[in-house]
């Protein structure tokens, strides 16, 4: 099993701002989220623009290891437009990451708890490419996984964060996210029956 996790949308492009030459801000450079947090708890759009760059894969990668994918896309722009509107509130800069990923996660439950059993159609519909069943099976083993191990795969995995990235967005230590990615590969591999060396 070759192929890689691919469940990110395209990146949406934000007015006058270019995703790829956005800088990169984390809890550890809190002297420079902090005027950036403030200027988009202000109303300033440029700013929030950039806090969106930065996080948009972490909050993609916690919403997709909770609710079924076809609803995450809306729900990353349903938890941004939240944050924007609650920003003011939020007292320290530096937990900015970890606030925000606890809005996903209220975000997720709240989606779940209101969400109807819907009926998926069947295989031999005309349409997009379909998703092999192969990556699927991996995404849900992921999804069983205990939270601090799926979002860090996922994290890792589908958005191609490094350990550095995951650890400034989700407010950990370089060291907690090296031990979920270690624990939950090896929780993973045991689950799909993976051995070590695959």
């Amino acid at each position: 099993m070759e192929q890689a996790l691919d469940f990110r949308p395209v990146l949406p492009e934000l007015p006058e701002l270019n995703v790829l030459t956005t800088p990169r801000f984390g809890a550890r450079d809190a002297s420079r989220l902090a005027p950036t947090i403030r200027a988009a708890a202000a109303g300033d759009r440029d700013a929030f623009g950039q806090l969106y760059a930065c996080y948009f894969r972490m909050v993609h990668a916690i919403l997709l290891g909770r609710v079924p994918r076809r609803d995450v896309d809306d729900l990353v722009h349903d938890v941004f437009l939240t944050a924007f509107t609650r920003l003011k509130g939020l007292r320290e800069p530096a937990a900015f990451g970890g606030w925000l990923a606890t809005i996903a996660r209220n975000r997720a439950t709240d989606h779940l708890r209101r969400s109807h059993e819907q009926e998926e159609l069947p295989d031999e519909l005309p349409g997009g490419e379909a998703i092999e069943a192969d990556t699927l099976a991996v995404l849900d083993a992921v999804r069983k996984l205990p939270e601090a191990y799926r979002e860090t795969l996922l994290m890792r995995l589908v958005e191609g964060m490094t350990g550095a990235e995951i650890a400034d967005r989700a407010g950990l230590t370089e060291g907690s996210v090296r031990v979920n990615l270690h624990r939950g590969m090896a929780l993973l591999r045991e689950k799909l029956g993976w051995k070590a060396n695959e």
